[in-house]
């Protein structure tokens, strides 16, 4: 039964990706799927027609390599090349094995190992990595095709060419597969150490029932221009994209997290989904230019203006702070987070100047959206409502209501790939446990406590979530990133936080203040903190620092690798 508070919008849902991508094709032929930007900085335009054309010709070269019904691993940093290969291999071909970019030689080796990948589909600047690994001859890799030219490896532009020439001489192979929505299609890691992740099997109905749940509850149009910032091989990146896609939406791609506001308006984009740290650092800068430029009062008087004549449903919003939007390109008007928990505050700043915020909340194991905000559906601090067609409790509630997440719906996974064991301590009678803590109000709208493996449980009982003291720390105008964790002393813990500094912006601030006087400065704004907090909760020790910590390609930090390094 579809929840009515989540149905906003229509749509149709479709029992594979092949059908929902060629649906897209048909319905919007014209229009640009891709825009491409190469080294010249020339631009190509990539319309749905093209994209669809090449798909059907690398699915068909592929089968005719003896590839049907094999595994394809791909590696490289988002581009068009990426999601080409992506549909041509799960649209007919086989099963597509995304592997993360960010992975040592040694682990990609292992994943190929781990997963039994037949093929790959590599970046040039992973060349050396692949000779190295097929010289090794412990994977099951016969097949070995680049994105770009590259000597020694058959090059995607020629599979195409290829694959061209075959359907015209009527080969159907590709065109005419079946495909059983049921079974996996995508194979896909978790991310974490070598040891610790473990592979996801996802099928064709996981993925297309998110797309339909995120069509019929979000606002997503075909003049869209989408950002594609979260990588392809996670699976908030890849659905991401999938959705903008069945929507006949343009995608680009970013420069780089140093480049991102300048792709803003050289593309003029309007949406796109990306991780808390990147939205916060964003606001950041722009209310650190406002008080730069001497502006914050008139800005403040606006952001009341505005409110008020919004009671009385005038919205003057994006007229009033025009100057600030068109530095970000003009054209934006939502912002899609997820991944962790997104500052309050942050999200109600950029609503305040017109661009709309939306929270959401998965898991890879989910393909990946739980809950999401949509237009009829926002709540402060919240992660939103269930997706449609979904059920979400949560289990087992303290005093306080908090317990684990879990969820039942057709976008939860098959399982873990051969680790049964794993697979049975998440999948029980039909819930998935997702491992994250949360609690539910009384409009059934969800706010995240934090991970169950995160939590400091103190000798006196009470537990300390990690993720609410970090959005407290990440309000300090000069915090990057911070960490809070519990620190061993006796039998008990001690509630303690690394906080890494903007080194620029304190150097532009307190030009004249030493290392000393910067730590005493962020101990002072700690005891702030903790006077509005309660005291168990209270940090008693810090490690201040301007070295960025380990993080996962989704900008997560890696919190065992930090313990680690803390301790050792």
């Amino acid at each position: 039964m579809i929840d009515k508070r989540m149905k906003v919008f229509e749509g149709t849902k479709f029992d594979n990706i092949k059908d929902v991508i060629n649906n897209a094709i048909e319905k919007y032929p014209d229009n640009n799927a891709f825009i491409i930007k190469d080294k010249n900085k020339e631009y190509e335009y990539i319309t749905y027609k093209r994209f669809g054309e090449e798909i059907n010709a690398l699915g068909t070269a592929f089968i005719s390599k003896g590839l049907k019904d094999k595994r394809i691993a791909i590696i490289g940093k988002n581009r068009y090349e990426w999601m080409l290969a992506h549909l041509a291999v799960i649209n007919g071909t086989g099963i597509s094995v995304p592997l993360d970019k960010g992975l040592p030689e040694n682990e990609i080796e292992y994943s190929l190992e781990k997963s039994k990948a037949d093929a790959i589909v590599f970046e040039k600047e992973f060349s050396d990595i692949i000779k190295k690994i097929k010289n090794n001859g412990k994977t099951n890799i016969k097949e070995y095709f680049c994105m770009d030219e590259d000597e020694g490896f058959t090059s995607l532009k020629d599979l195409i060419k290829d694959g061209k020439k075959l359907l015209g001489e009527g080969n159907k192979e590709f065109l005419e597969s079946e495909i059983d929505s049921k079974v996996m299609g995508i194979l896909l890691f978790t991310s974490g150490t070598t040891s610790a992740s473990k592979a996801v099997m996802l099928s064709h109905e996981n993925i297309t029932t998110n797309i339909y749940q995120l069509t019929i509850s979000e606002d997503i149009r075909s003049t869209d221009v989408n950002m594609a910032f979260l990588p392809f091989h996670h699976t908030f990146g890849s659905t991401g994209t999938l959705l903008f896609l069945s929507h006949g939406a343009t995608n680009v791609f970013c420069d780089g997290l140093r480049y991102i506001q300048k792709n803003l308006v050289e593309y003029k984009v309007s949406t796109f989904v990306c991780v808390p740290l990147l939205i916060e650092s964003i606001y950041k800068k722009i209310m650190q230019e406002v008080e730069k430029t001497g502006m914050t009062k008139k800005v403040n008087f606006a952001i009341k203006l505005s409110r008020l004549l919004l009671k009385v449903k005038i919205d003057i919003r994006r007229k009033l702070f025009k100057e600030i939007i068109d530095k970000l390109g003009g054209g934006i008007r939502s912002v899609i987070s997820g991944a962790s928990s997104l500052d309050p505050k942050v999200a109600q700043g950029f609503r305040d100047f017109g661009i709309e915020v939306y929270q959401g909340y998965g898991l890879t194991e989910t393909a990946p959206v739980v809950l999401a905000e949509s237009p009829k559906a926002i709540r402060m601090g919240s992660v939103g409502l269930p997706m449609p067609e979904m059920e979400v409790k949560i289990d087992n509630p303290n005093e306080e209501g908090i317990g684990e997440i879990i969820a039942s719906g057709a976008n939860v996974m098959l399982g873990y790939y051969e680790n049964e064991e794993e697979t049975n301590k998440v999948l029980k009678d039909g819930w998935f446990y997702t491992g994250d803590l949360g609690y539910m109000d009384k409009d059934g709208f969800f706010f995240i406590t934090g991970r169950k493996k995160n939590v400091i449980v103190l000798k006196n009982g009470k537990n300390v979530y990690p993720e609410e003291l970090e959005i407290l720390i990440g309000n300090l105008p000069y915090v990057a990133e911070s960490m809070v964790f519990g620190k061993e002393k006796g039998d008990d813990l001690v509630v303690s936080a690394k906080i890494v500094y903007n080194k620029e912006y304190v150097k532009e601030k307190y030009p004249d203040k030493s290392k000393e006087d910067i730590e005493k400065m962020v101990w002072d704004d700690i005891k702030n903190i903790n006077d509005t907090i309660p005291t168990y909760k209270h940090i008693k020790k810090i490690i201040v620092t301007d070295e960025e910590m380990i993080k996962t390609t989704t900008a997560k930090v890696k919190r065992f690798e930090e313990i680690k390094k803390i301790d050792d």
